[in-house]
């Protein structure tokens, strides 16, 4: 498992947030405090707190591509 901090501040960056999430295989959560969402639903992004960074885990050793996707949300 690997995890980063991200930021989903704007309604386009949760769209293209969940965009980069609907062509991988492997599972990957959000975390927002004590709750935790599928990062492929983009209602339950919107159910979470998005002012405050949330936490991508990825449940997957070989994502290092999709990670370097991710640096353009990191908080």
């Amino acid at each position: 498992m690997k995890s980063l901090k991200i930021s989903l501040e704007m309604a386009q960056k949760v769209k293209e947030f969940v965009a980069l999430t609907q062509d991988c295989p492997y599972e990957i959560l959000l975390k927002s405090g004590k709750y935790v969402v599928d990062a492929k639903s983009i209602l339950g992004i919107f159910s979470l707190d998005l002012s405050q960074p949330l936490t991508v885990e990825i449940y997957s050793n070989d994502c290092d591509d999709f990670l370097k996707k991710l640096q353009a949300f990191a908080a």
